[in-house]
């Protein structure tokens, strides 16, 4: 008699893709002095941690391969405990190269500050060499008297060697939650194929582009002295197109779009254009209710 022949063996399931894996920073006040109490970094990321005069700490940015070729996925978790002040720069611009595949390089950032702490995030620009894709999402969660001031910055190329819009996508979206309420939504997307860059509607003849954000409690003092600082920036009144600092041209917008936000925007020729108007933010950011330092005076 023939042999029946086995049952076909049921079709298993495609392997799970595995979990995201994360960077992570947590910081808390101990003894007085904030101090980080978890760090991990995850390839391509490299975190490092100079020594900080005063209470803060101090958390540098880097990457093993000077910057972000396509297909690289950066994902930082950060949290900020009670009362802990935290500032967090990079060691240098960040280079995104070329995009052969069309893959994109992406940044994804996802922080926490809980009661009365700060968090200065301030970044040296994103540099979007030719062909390259770049895309960077940023996620907030404060608490009502939590502090964040955040830069976002991004150059047009490698300006020194000519280069302009010639990236072939950008995307950045930031959000800022206080007690669990969106309090800021910031997107921006350009993709120079599709647009003339050098058009007055989009970025006329200007090639780097620095925002900075501010949301805290209006009842905050370092609230307070910070968005003085920030409103001190606006443009003088005139007929002239251009607003100049120590003779660079630039032009600058500040608003308070809402009670605790507070917005500053800039663009400029050059890097150098900018470079009073980061002076006067990190001066700001030595009173001793804030970070009692300048984080970058070693660096400039």
């Amino acid at each position: 008699m023939p042999v029946p022949a086995a049952p076909p063996a049921p079709l298993l399931p495609p392997p799970a893709a595995p979990a995201p894996r994360w960077s992570v920073l947590e910081a808390a006040l101990v003894r007085g002095k904030t101090r980080l109490i978890a760090c991990k970094n995850i390839q391509p990321l490299k975190l490092l941690q100079p020594a900080a005069p005063g209470s803060a700490s101090h958390v540098v940015l880097s990457s093993y391969g000077g910057g972000l070729v396509a297909g690289d996925v950066i994902r930082l978790r950060i949290t900020g405990r009670a009362d802990s002040r935290l500032v967090i720069t990079t060691q240098a611009s960040t280079k995104v190269f070329r995009s052969i595949d069309g893959a994109v390089a992406e940044q994804h950032t996802v922080g926490e500050l809980a009661e009365n702490a700060l968090a200065v995030v301030f970044p040296d620009p994103v540099v979007l060499q030719a062909e390259s894709r770049y895309r960077q999402v940023q996620e907030w969660h404060l608490q009502p008297t939590s502090l964040l001031l955040l830069v976002d910055w991004f150059h047009s190329g490698r300006m020194d060697q000519g280069e302009r819009f010639a990236f072939a996508s950008l995307h950045s979206e930031l959000r800022v939650r206080v007690a669990g309420r969106l309090v800021l939504l910031d997107r921006f997307g350009f993709e120079p194929a599709d647009n003339i860059a050098t058009s007055p509607a989009n970025f006329a003849g200007y090639q780097t582009f620095f925002s900075v954000f501010l949301v805290g409690s209006p009842a905050d003092a370092r609230f307070q002295a910070l968005a003085a600082m920030l409103a001190g920036q606006k443009m003088p009144g005139g007929t002239g197109p251009h607003f100049t600092i120590n003779s660079q041209e630039c032009v600058v917008s500040v608003a308070r779009a809402r009670e605790n936000v507070w917005v500053l925007r800039a663009a400029a020729h050059s890097r150098m254009a900018l470079q009073p108007l980061c002076e006067q933010i990190l001066a700001a950011l030595m009173s001793e209710e804030l970070l009692g330092y300048n984080p970058l005076a070693r660096k400039y």
